[in-house]
């Protein structure tokens, strides 16, 4: 059978973010700029002002104009912009968060996805470390992503679109920080959208479709990374498409008759508006039929997935205040609401970027047993970096079946980036050292929700060996289990609930067993290999509690966590080099 290969108008698949934010800048000149080390937070260029609630927006790329096109006056004053698909990480979303400071709080707001939460969480903690107030909004329009007894879990796709635009009219108008929030939070309860999907998109990575589709399916409740919905089915009529996708919108809701709503009918990227305003003459019938009054509408790409086809349709239910907050004038390069805007305001520059500095640490302090040094340290993960990207179409196949079809791809970019800081670090670094060094790498190259767990998990394993110049079995493990225990206080997933954990846990466990028993190095990695593997495999038999894959249900047994799989090929990789050196 002929591999399915995609094409697209790139250079190289590396280089496609930043040449992507260059060529929105000079495009659009006269509304953005790029500010902060990152080169990933697109700044308005009359947007931030002294004693104005900072509105910093952010996610994966893929989405566009999601997420810099709703950058500029009146609405977004910044934008992280993240790998695609993929969260920005804290620092890329703190040079956001530096850049829109106006002494009156900066509010950031994203999709509700496990890697946005993570990195906007640490950014949050960052800021309030500073002194910057901070809130956050997840944005959880998608009715097919949970129950509304759950809502809380649902994700956000292109309800985005009112959410932002609502928060930066309240920002714009002059509200304080919570007066900004409530805003916020009152367009979020009152947005509901619900999603199809005739094709796949495909990563610019591997140019191949993240899942299967047949040529007359079509996937209902589908999200915005090509995660599959509620249910699979054959293609049907617009019309019949359409009363599927707004029916539960309605329900949900609560619409009444008298009832005023605006509508976004949303194309996901291969989506024409011919189709699109085929959508809409649907669903403005369908609200007339029930009575409820169309305030406005917008009808195009607004929060796209790559080149997939299908649609989505969001409605935001509307009182007084949050219909003028909508009208309220904004300009930016994918939005504009006519109406005179005020002259801009003054900006200070209130926050330096700084490097910081390590301390450095006093070798002869440091127990020297143990055949592991740092030399042979930096081997071991300069070859699980080397298995990784061996691997990463396979991580990235496993993802596409429950996932977004990233994973691979993610941890490609952070084993990328760690490979090449562990080869400019110093030569007498200790593990610590280099463990730390592996954390910020990985952190600042990836975001996802991989870049803080890892992050979280290297240094954690660093602190655990900060005693030890070389590793000896025990301290071996103890670097294991600090990993472990990193990912556990980051996350906050256990065992059963289909991520990472399920084989980090059981590695660890299988090698303070071994390490009991007597084994060396060796034999603790050769055990923790063993364990990794079993809960890799023990993923297939269980659903999904947690990410992205935890709105499938039932539909994601069967399938390997492409979390817990990468778990083990590092594992496996690290084991296997070390045999190699000791041979």
């Amino acid at each position: 059978m002929t591999e399915v290969r995609t094409k697209k108008l790139i250079n190289a698949p590396e280089d496609i973010i930043p040449q992507m934010i260059a060529g929105m800048v000079s495009a659009h000149p006269d509304i953005l700029t790029v500010e902060g080390p990152t080169g990933r937070a697109v700044v308005a260029v009359d947007g931030p002002r002294d004693g104005k609630v900072g509105i910093v927006i952010g996610g994966g790329s893929g989405h566009e104009p999601a997420f810099a096109g709703y950058v500029g006056r009146g609405l977004a004053d910044a934008a992280a912009v993240g790998n695609v698909f993929a969260s920005p990480s804290p620092e890329q979303i703190m040079d956001a968060a530096r850049a829109v400071d106006g002494g009156a709080g900066v509010m950031f707001l994203y999709g509700n996805y496990t890697g946005d939460v993570l990195n906007f969480d640490m950014a949050a903690e960052e800021c309030e470390g500073m002194g910057i107030p901070t809130r956050s909004v997840q944005v959880i329009d998608d009715v097919a992503s949970a129950p509304k007894e759950r809502q809380h879990e649902r994700r956000g796709i292109a309800g985005d679109f009112f959410v932002f635009k609502i928060a930066g009219a309240a920002a714009e108008h002059g509200r304080d920080l919570e007066g900004c929030y409530a805003a916020a939070q009152s367009a979020n309860a009152n947005t509901r959208s619900m999603g199809v999907a005739l094709t796949a998109c495909s990563m610019p990575q591997t140019l191949k479709p993240n899942f299967e589709i047949g040529p007359d399916e079509m996937e209902i409740g589908m999200g915005v990374h090509g995660e599959p919905g509620i249910r699979r089915g054959k293609v049907e009529a617009a019309d019949v498409v359409t009363d599927e996708l707004l029916e539960p919108i309605l329900e949900d809701m609560g619409l009444k008759s008298g009832d005023r709503v605006a509508v976004l009918v949303n194309g996901l990227g291969a989506t024409g508006q011919l189709e699109l305003y085929i959508i809409h003459r649907r669903v403005a019938e369908v609200l007339g039929e029930h009575g409820i009054d169309i305030h406005h509408s917008w009808v195009g790409e607004y929060v796209s997935s790559l080149e997939m086809a299908g649609a989505s349709i969001t409605l935001l239910k509307l009182d007084d205040d949050l219909q003028m907050l909508l009208d309220t004038p904004c300009r930016t390069s994918a939005l504009t609401v006519a109406g005179s805007l005020e002259p801009k305001g003054s900006r200070t520059r209130r926050h330096a970027d700084t490097a910081q500095t390590a301390a450095k640490v006093d070798r002869s302090t440091l127990k020297a047993d143990g055949s592991v040094t740092p030399a042979i340290f930096r081997d071991l993960m300069l070859a699980a970096g080397a298995a990784i990207h061996t691997k990463r179409d396979w991580l990235s196949e496993l993802d596409g079946v429950i996932g977004d079809g990233d994973h691979g791809i993610t941890m490609d970019i952070g084993w990328t980036a760690v490979r090449a800081r562990l080869v400019t670090m110093d030569a007498d670094a200790t593990i610590s050292e280099v463990s730390e060094a592996m954390a910020k790498a990985f952190l600042d190259a990836v975001g996802a929700s991989s870049g803080p767990l890892y992050a979280s998990a290297f240094r954690k394993a660093g602190e655990a060996v900060s005693d030890r110049l070389h590793l000896d079995a025990k301290a071996m493990v103890a670097w294991l289990d600090g990993l472990c225990a990193g990912i556990l206080a980051r996350g906050g997933a256990q065992v059963g609930d289909k991520t990472m954990v399920d084989a980090w846990i059981p590695a660890v466990t299988r090698a303070k067993e071994a390490l009991q028993g007597g084994a060396d190095v060796i034999g603790c990695l050769e055990a923790a290999v063993a364990g990794a593997k079993s809960g890799r495999d023990y993923t297939a038999e269980i659903e999904s509690r947690r990410g992205r894959s935890a709105k499938l249900g039932a539909r994601s047994v069967g399938h390997v966590d492409p979390g817990a799989a990468s778990a083990h090929v590092l594992l496996d990789a690290i084991c296997e080099k070390l045999r190699g050196i000791s041979a």
